[in-house]
């Protein structure tokens, strides 16, 4: 029977890891591949535009958190958690109870946004009125996105990944396609004003979040029969539920905000200490700003997302096993979870260092600088993936406490180290600043779960440095390839970008794939699946 529950367990971990990471990175690169021609649009003003619409949205990203209150991962926690001892009856009184509060939260985190927006537009001790019509665009969707999530939540509280995925591909899309529509409008065939068109496309959000809404709620009503499970123990008070979500949406407040808290940090930092040890000029500090807080972040999210979605899959899989008390079957888990965490990131972080000179510049352009931080971001990135796997894992067994005080250390060693980054190494001192102190969470977390579940580190470190090994060879293919087309045509452009791309990433993911298939790195996560392929490939 336990064996039976571990199998089911991973086979979960897998199914739901896949639908939340296909759903999550088609998302991110939807959310990426329009900034090729929004760039384009915008004309000189791209540096600028690219800077406005970073700082409005590190300021909308740390809203929706606090307005979400970490409640609807949550409630996916909370959710799992009753159905493990078949209590379905507070599972969805829970959600029902949840989705009253998420309301009221959205209308007052939007009241509080419109009203603060002059206070959160200083920039060097002045209000920048460019960002006013930016914020006040970005109240409209935190009106639909926290009951949205409540939704979210409750699906995967019963290991249901699919909605989710579906919403957030469908939010992306409607997002993109009236972000680009509306930008073209205002910037080829209208005014030409910049601001304006960096405000609609942050109102694009609101667009997104109502189709988003539509989709989920028909979900609910289309399965409602297959969720409304009847209830055979009488559900919790009102106030037990509220209160445990409560209790739970705290950690995950703090911890989901971790990045944001970074950059909201790097926003209003970064130009004055740059400032104040060299002078630049206000388009220079808003070029460097713009390279590191959202020309590299938007590419490098894309592989961090991959963490993200299986962070989703693993809370309630983790919680529903810290219900039922068993400790391997935990140990085992986190296990999984670390092995299938890297089996994706050291390929995805090393093959976007490989191609980093053509990705930046089909995105942006062929700028040194650029690509340089490209490349650091991109191993960074490893770092930022793993704590927000470790951060979910805490979290799912219920080691919330702890999860925030290696937090909060890991951002004090960010803090102290900012000024001295930023003055030694410009514009590359935020990044590395960020890196340190997420290291530093990283390496707490691990200990933590090590003490607690006893990790098997021989069999786990074996796995992950062999996969190393096998992305270290992918990037070595990735990177000859992109230097020799790179000298055959003379240079990079957007035109040659593509292709370059095209065969150094494929290349690149086509020896990763044979070599974990070689070396049987992934059949303990896959099963007879990986079996059959090796076998129509012939790699018996």
């Amino acid at each position: 029977m336990l064996i039976a529950d571990e199998d089911n367990a991973q086979k979960a971990l897998v199914t739901g890891s896949a639908w939340m990471t296909a759903g999550s990175i088609i998302s991110r690169v939807l959310g990426a591949i329009y900034v090729i021609p929004w760039v384009m649009w915008m004309g000189g003003h791209w540096n600028a535009a690219n800077a406005l619409f970073a700082r409005g949205y590190n300021i909308y990203s740390l809203f929706l958190i606090v307005s979400t209150a970490g409640i609807p991962s949550a409630v996916s926690k909370q959710v799992a958690h009753y159905l493990a001892v078949d209590d379905y009856g507070s599972a969805k009184k829970l959600f029902h109870r949840s989705m009253l509060m998420m309301i009221a939260l959205g209308i007052i985190s939007a009241a509080a946004l419109y009203f603060l927006a002059p206070v959160l537009a200083m920039q060097n001790g002045r209000v920048d009125p460019r960002m006013l019509p930016i914020l006040h665009a970005l109240v409209w969707p935190l009106l639909l996105i926290p009951p949205m999530s409540i939704l979210r939540g409750y699906f995967q509280g019963f290991a249901e990944m699919a909605p989710s995925a579906i919403s957030q591909l469908l939010e992306q899309l409607a997002r993109v396609v009236y972000m680009l529509g509306v930008t073209y409008l205002i910037m080829q065939a209208g005014s030409g004003d910049y601001v304006q068109a960096v405000a609609q496309s942050t109102f694009a959000a609101f667009v997104g979040a109502v189709l988003a809404l539509i989709y989920l709620i028909g979900v609910y009503f289309r399965r409602h029969a297959e969720f409304a499970r009847p209830a055979t123990i009488q559900p919790a008070p009102t106030r037990q539920l509220l209160s445990e979500v409560l209790h739970q949406s705290v950690p995950f407040i703090i911890l989901d905000a971790g990045t944001v808290l970074y950059q909201f940090f790097d926003q209003y930092s970064f130009p004055e200490f740059l400032a104040h040890f060299f002078v630049v000029s206000q388009s220079q500090i808003e070029y460097l700003y713009g390279l590191f807080a959202f020309n590299t972040n938007k590419l490098i999210m894309i592989i961090v997302s991959l963490a993200s979605a299986m962070a989703a899959t693993a809370i309630p899989l983790l919680a529903g096993a810290f219900t039922r008390g068993d400790k391997h079957a935990v140990a085992h888990q986190i296990e999984n979870i670390l092995r299938l965490f890297f089996l994706v990131m050291w390929p995805s972080a090393l093959g976007m260092a490989a191609v980093a000179r053509p990705l930046y510049a089909l995105f942006y352009s062929d700028d040194s600088l650029g690509v340089a931080m490209l490349i650091v971001n991109a191993y960074i990135a490893v770092i930022l993936g793993l704590f927000t796997i470790l951060a979910a894992t805490m979290q799912g067994l219920y080691q919330n406490r702890q999860a925030i005080k290696y937090f909060l250390i890991g951002l004090a060693v960010k803090l102290l180290l900012q000024l001295p980054a930023v003055y030694f190494t410009r514009s590359f001192g935020p990044l590395l600043a960020t890196a340190c102190g997420f290291m530093v969470t990283v390496v707490l977390m691990l200990g933590a779960l090590d003490r607690e579940y006893d990790l098997d580190w021989s069999t786990l470190g074996r796995s992950v440095t062999q996969l190393l090994a096998c992305a270290l060879v992918m990037f070595a293919v990735a990177s000859a390839i992109t230097a020799g087309l790179d000298a055959l045509l003379g240079g990079v452009r957007k035109i040659t970008a593509i292709p370059v791309l095209f065969l150094a990433a494929g290349a690149g993911a086509a020896v990763y794939a044979w070599l974990v298939l070689k070396w049987r790195l992934a059949d303990d996560l896959f099963g007879s699946r990986i079996a059959a392929i090796r076998r129509k490939l012939h790699l018996q």
